[in-house]
């Protein structure tokens, strides 16, 4: 491989040739190759908006020439814009502070800046009034953000709109309830499927939240939280300027020690992402349990047939997308386990577990986003439901003598039901040779469809 010599503050080094990056970075390539997994592109893209956010207040404010200024802006849309990704190789397990990152987004800038025709260094103008301690932390919740606002809640929203939509073509469907995974009280599919809806909506307005606490940013904390080197006005410029390029309201934080000392708001999105993988599961376990069978199972819908479901039993298809989604809701929870850790991390001035924190949140976001997709396209919007298998066992389901209660007396409804299910009889006959009610009543108080409206029976 054709080499280069770098030098920085600790001598010379080879780098790659074609690298846009210089010793610091190539320092932190040979130091830490741990786990072969280099920060998430999102994040990278963050940390040159806030360089690029930087030499436009730096300029507003005097401190930097326009033609360094511009030079700078220009290299930083590029990275923006994903045209040099390759250049950012570090791993995500290094130095906490993520010091690496920071000048790694340093150096490749002012490499491309330089092509402009002016010298542009990685430290006196890329990095002019900031620090890594104040720039890594505000760009973990400027990534975060923008994921949960390009990303996640619109993927959100459209799950709940499919649910939506599945429950209003449904309305008409009663099946039998479930509680302890043994039969209960009747119920509509849209009452079934008006439950997860409400799951993703509430869901939405957590993130909503969460999202208020993501816009107050460390920028301008500089090395420990007190702006050393950072100019007067130049924290709410940058704010400013984040805010006009992602359509967001960034705010400085009430407290720089606060921002660069804790991640509280990313432990807190990390948290509602936890919650929201709770609510994938159970949605993906409703959908594995009604498509269970289709002979030996409950046989209440048909997922959509994506792929053989077997290697050695011909026809057999399985429901992957939802178990992909419980894999995935499996794997945030665990994310956020090891976010709960590095949030506690902050010794004194400074959390050095950023880059984990960065990692996990960005991929927690990205697994929820597209697991939602996935679950409204393939499998919410898709299923069939078969309304044959309902009807048999909602006809003969013991459980209907619950609407006799309020009229024969608990005791009473419970022989019945005991006799109907040992003599695998519908409830209906056996109450009309129990009791004094005629058929016709009870046809009108064991009505299925009824009986989802609740209340006492009339």
């Amino acid at each position: 491989m054709d080499t280069r010599i770098e030098r920085d503050s600790m001598g010379e080094l080879e780098v790659p040739a074609k690298a846009l990056y210089g010793a610091q970075t190539q320092r932190a390539i040979n130091n830490f190759p741990v786990s072969g997994t280099p920060m998430p592109v999102a994040f990278v893209h963050a940390v040159a908006r806030i360089k690029l956010a930087a030499a436009r207040s730096n300029h507003q404010l005097g401190l930097l020439d326009a033609e360094r200024a511009q030079a700078i802006e220009k290299a930083a849309q590029a990275v923006i814009d994903g045209q040099h990704d390759d250049h950012f190789p570090i791993d995500v397990f290094q130095t906490g502070s993520g010091t690496s990152t920071n000048m790694n987004v340093n150096e490749v800038l002012a490499t491309l800046a330089s092509r402009e025709g002016v010298e542009v260094a990685p430290n006196d103008h890329v990095n002019m009034g900031q620090s890594s301690n104040d720039v890594i932390p505000t760009a973990i919740h400027l990534s975060a953000a923008i994921a949960v606002n390009e990303s996640l809640k619109p993927a959100l929203v459209a799950l709940q709109a499919t649910i939506d939509r599945r429950a209003d073509e449904l309305s008409h469907v009663v099946k039998t309830g479930r509680t302890h995974l043994m039969d209960a009280m009747p119920l509509r599919m849209d009452q079934e499927l008006g439950a997860w809806s409400s799951q993703v909506g509430q869901a939405i307005e957590r993130f909503d939240s969460a999202v208020v606490r993501l816009c107050r940013l460390a920028q301008g904390g500089t090395a420990v939280g007190t702006g050393i080197n950072a100019p007067e006005g130049f924290a709410d410029l940058m704010a400013k300027e984040l805010s006009q390029q992602t359509g967001l309201s960034f705010v400085p934080n009430d407290s720089f020690f606060a921002s660069l000392a804790s991640q509280d708001a990313a432990v807190e999105l990390s948290g509602q992402l936890k919650g929201f993988a709770c609510v994938v599961m159970k949605i993906a376990n409703d959908l594995r349990w009604m498509n269970s069978g289709p002979l030996a199972g409950l046989g209440e819908i048909e997922l959509e047939a994506l792929q053989p479901g077997s290697s050695i039993m011909p026809g057999k298809v399985n429901p992957v997308i939802p178990e992909s989604a419980a894999q995935a809701a499996a794997q945030v929870m665990g994310l956020d386990t090891a976010i709960t850790v590095a949030g506690q991390s902050g010794n004194f001035q400074l959390n050095v577990m950023l880059p984990l924190v960065a990692f996990n949140l960005l991929t927690s976001i990205t697994l929820m986003s597209n697991t939602a997709k996935l679950l409204a396209e393939r499998a919410i919007a898709t299923f069939k439901v078969r309304e044959d298998n309902l009807q048999v066992p909602l006809a003969r389901n013991p459980i209907l003598v619950t609407a006799l209660n309020s009229v024969i007396g608990y005791n009473a409804a419970a022989a019945i039901a005991k006799k109907a299910y040992q003599a695998g009889r519908p409830i209906i006959d056996v109450a009309e040779e129990e009791t004094d009610l005629d058929r016709a009543t009870l046809e009108r108080l064991l009505d299925p469809t009824v009986l989802t409206q609740g209340g006492l029976p009339e």
